[in-house]
């Protein structure tokens, strides 16, 4: 059975109506037949049908045993880091969100959490990292926003083959979480590949809509997967039911979206390796992207982000580009079917230091587009109607012509020929 299929048939009948729609439970509290004899629910933060359907959705669809939905993607971020002690170390990608930095420097730095930001995409950098103490590796792949590619197999074996030597010198290997929003689970499933937990922030892609705010976790062990449901019970950072829903409703058509997505991104990216206001551009479909074939041997797809850089490295004029986009609208978050254009300095990654966000690759002048399911054609077009804008504003005498050209041929004509 295909995934899509499998997908579909995977949300259950409702079994008390024939209801065909998940139905939204919404109610905070269960009645019990004596104390401790229920239907399988008691108190809506421990438990509630519209959220379990859910959860068990997501695990299907990673190919692991539990998954714990929460209130944010962060909220699930966070569930994770609870797994850890004072004096654990944590080993993370360093072209990292800069919510889970924020998180993991002015939150858990001072519970005495260590973090060592390395460039996962080298894997023998990964190893070298490693200390007695480290308990988890963080790894994003792609990551958010210059989409490195990191090799989960090669990183999962790392993690596994790892002595962690924690309280009471007890010794075992050390936890590989892969944030896997950028790719989706229609495109990418981490714990096949050997990771033990995988993240989301629902609100981009599961969801799909621009319409909640949500997190997942999803473990392949077991036992680890009754740790995050005992964290998500006792801090109650929970998704409610009615977000629940819509996160299944978005779910059910995850593999004909992200198709879309990835089929826009991929010739956005081909045509902004050509205009002449662009320097690099990031995207791992692209055959020159470092991580390319990597990329195409864990994943299905290359999804729907493409972020670029434009030759002109200032705040201003990446501000003037994002803001004169038409179809692109300017706003945090991805995976709706509105494309959107953000500026990764001024908004995502503002929270790091600049010079560590420019050390891994997040520079003034970088973009990042989410492809929505607009026309690809259009997309373009507001692209190009955008850019052109900036080399008329800082070259208007010598690339007029290359700009003619970029229109008529779809190739870059040398300066010296205009």
């Amino acid at each position: 059975m295909q995934a899509t299929t499998k997908l579909i048939h995977s949300i259950p009948v409702d079994p008390h109506t024939g209801a065909i729609a998940v139905p939204i439970y919404q109610t905070s509290t269960f009645v019990q037949e004596a104390p401790g004899v229920n239907k399988g629910y008691d108190y809506a933060r421990t438990g509630n049908p519209t959220r379990s359907v859910l959860e068990n959705l997501v695990a299907e669809l990673e190919g692991g045993s539990t998954a714990a939905a929460f209130s944010s993607g962060l909220a699930a971020i966070d569930a994770v880091l609870k797994l850890l002690q004072t004096g654990d170390e944590i080993i993370a990608v360093d072209d990292i969100y800069g919510g889970a930095f924020r998180l993991f420097e002015q939150v858990y730095k001072k519970f005495g959490i260590t973090v060592r930001y390395v460039d996962t995409s080298d894997a023998a950098a990964v190893f070298h990292a490693l200390t007695p103490r480290t308990r988890l590796i963080w790894i994003e792949t792609p990551t958010n926003p210059t989409l490195k590619i990191t090799d989960i197999r090669a990183v999962a074996k790392i993690a596994k083959a790892h002595k962690y030597v924690g309280p009471g010198d007890e010794s075992h290997g050390c936890w590989l979480c892969v944030d896997n929003t950028f790719a989706s689970p229609a495109f990418q499933q981490p714990l096949a590949l050997g990771a033990d937990l995988v993240v989301h922030s629902g609100t981009k892609y599961l969801g799909g809509h621009s319409d909640l705010i949500a997190g997942v976790v999803v473990t392949a062990d077991a036992a680890l997967g009754q740790q995050i449901k005992f964290l998500q019970n006792a801090s109650g950072a929970i998704l409610g039911p009615f977000d629940s829903f819509l996160l299944i409703r978005g779910i059910e058509t995850l593999h004909l979206r992200v198709r879309q997505h990835a089929a826009s991104a991929r010739a956005i990216a081909a045509f902004l390796e050509n205009h002449p206001a662009v320097d690099k551009v990031y995207y791992p479909g692209l055959p020159t992207h470092p991580g390319h074939a990597i990329a195409a041997g864990q994943s299905k797809g290359f999804g729907g982000i493409v972020s670029f850089a434009l030759k002109a490295d200032t705040i201003e004029t990446a501000t003037a580009f994002v803001t004169s986009t038409q179809l692109f609208k300017l706003a945090e978050s991805l995976g709706g079917i509105k494309s959107l254009v953000s500026h990764p300095a001024q908004m995502t990654h503002k929270s790091i230091p600049a010079e560590k966000r420019k050390a891994a690759g997040v520079v003034d002048g970088l973009i990042r587009l989410s492809a929505g399911l607009e026309d690809t054609e259009d997309l373009i077009a507001d692209l190009r109607q955008a850019l052109d804008k900036l080399v008329a504003a800082h070259e208007p005498a010598t690339v007029t012509a290359r700009v003619a050209s970029v229109r008529a041929t779809g190739k870059l004509v040398p300066a010296e020929i205009c």
